[in-house]
């Protein structure tokens, strides 16, 4: 039962990809529980950024190769202080939406990570941004 109500709400809900940087900010997270962004002040939705020493160009790099690393993983856009990739389910086939954008200044790569379908994640998009963040500072 708790499986169709999944699917039901996986294919219930707008499919419209919601990503990129508006005004040098990443898009907010929606109201829904399956968003995450370091830019974020809702504590539900808020994970922290990741951080970086050394040149912006090896922060990227490694970035990549972390997400490039990780199961059914893909990198659709990859410029110099932006990425978004994209991340599908095993079962469902669901795509999640992954940003960072790069700030050399401060040496922060701020994070958004938002299923495209559903309205609860059970938590896959949190969990997702903490690997990306364990594999990332310890190589």
């Amino acid at each position: 039962m708790l499986l169709l109500a999944l699917i039901l709400l996986g294919c219930s809900t707008d499919q419209t990809i919601k990503t990129g940087v508006s005004n040098d900010r990443m898009l907010p997270c929606p109201k829904s529980p399956n968003c995450v962004s370091s830019l974020s002040n809702d504590e539900s939705h808020h994970v922290d950024p990741l951080t970086y020493n050394g040149p912006l160009e090896e922060a990227r790099e490694k970035l990549i190769s972390v997400i490039t690393s990780m199961k059914r993983s893909k990198v659709v856009l990859a410029e110099d202080t932006y990425i978004h990739a994209t991340f599908t389910s095993f079962l469902f086939r669901f795509v999640d939406d992954v940003e960072f954008s790069l700030d050399d200044a401060r040496k922060v790569i701020e994070v958004r990570s938002a299923s495209r379908t559903g309205y609860y994640d059970l938590g896959v998009n949190r969990r997702r941004i903490e690997e990306i963040r364990r594999r990332f500072m310890n190589p």
